[in-house]
């Protein structure tokens, strides 16, 4: 029986690449593989367009990314097709209920160069996002009151720190009266004590941005298959027709009957691809 899987949707951190941020080679020679039998892969990630851009190069092939947690839709060569942004002033109002957490907020933008990720200051980022800061120096401005920055609709607006302050911003979000005018996501890596929470405009989440994209190609969610491994892939995965978590992710997920592949140390989304897909 020909497999009816058309589109394979795959998350990158914690999924795609390994716990050393690399590709495994089994992962590139099944997509690869997956796209020359007439199979789309899209790469769906809570990365900016620009930085997943790198591990697309890695496959080989042009594809299409779903990238900032469903907010921008466009090609690895730069073709766009859908924007959902967070409007300037839900954004303002927010920065203004999250004082609190002005040491851990980070806006970002879909602009080129320095201004795409603007802060006012790190004081509350954990090591790994210093790190990640240092790393990306060129595209960060640092401008303060943080709402000045605020002169366009930014991508969304981030909160990064240790888990248990992270769901201290959670709750604080919670009590804003928000509820119809922004999503309210989680990436969380509880070994490393990693919290992301990302808000983005109401109705946004990688779900809905797969299931818009299933449709431009004329897919039923029956024909898509989503690999992940954390809360924010939540959407995706309920959308798909085969939804699959990775062997990596929290017990919690892996109890609301996706399928369960091996994990990212195990190049996991190889194993899904072949056990799911005919190749």
């Amino acid at each position: 029986m020909t497999s009816p899987i058309r589109l394979i949707a795959v998350d990158i951190d914690g999924t795609l690449l390994n716990p050393q941020f690399q590709i495994p080679a089994a992962n590139i020679e099944a997509l690869r593989r997956a796209h020359q039998r007439g199979v789309e892969v899209i790469l769906v990630t809570g990365r900016r367009h620009k930085f997943a851009l790198p591990v697309a190069a890695e496959l080989g092939f042009d594809l299409w990314l779903i990238s900032s947690n469903g907010a921008v839709t466009k090609s690895s060569r730069g073709e766009p097709f859908h924007r959902d942004l967070l409007p300037v002033a839900t954004a303002r109002r927010l920065c203004h209920h999250m004082l609190g957490f002005r040491g851990a907020t980070v806006l970002t933008f879909d602009v080129e160069g320095k201004g795409e990720v603007v802060l006012e200051r790190t004081d509350e980022m954990v090591p790994s996002i210093q790190r990640w800061l240092e790393k990306n120096q060129e595209y960060i401005e640092y401008v303060v009151p943080l709402e000045d920055s605020l002169t366009q609709d930014p991508v969304q607006a981030m909160f990064c720190g240790s888990v248990e302050r992270m769901r201290q911003a959670q709750q604080r979000l919670a009590g804003g009266g928000f509820e119809k005018q922004i999503t309210v996501l989680r990436t969380e890596y509880i070994a490393r004590d990693l919290c992301i929470v990302d808000v983005l405009n109401h109705g946004c989440s990688k779900g809905h941005a797969l299931e818009r994209w299933a449709a431009r190609r004329g897919l039923a969610r029956q024909q898509v298959m989503a690999i992940g491994d954390n809360y924010n892939d939540i959407e995706m995965l309920r959308f798909a027709g085969t939804g699959v978590i990775m062997g990596n992710a929290a017990d919690e997920l892996k109890q609301e009957g996706w399928a369960v592949t091996l994990s990212n140390a195990e190049a996991g989304v190889a194993a899904a691809v072949e056990k799911f897909v005919d190749l």
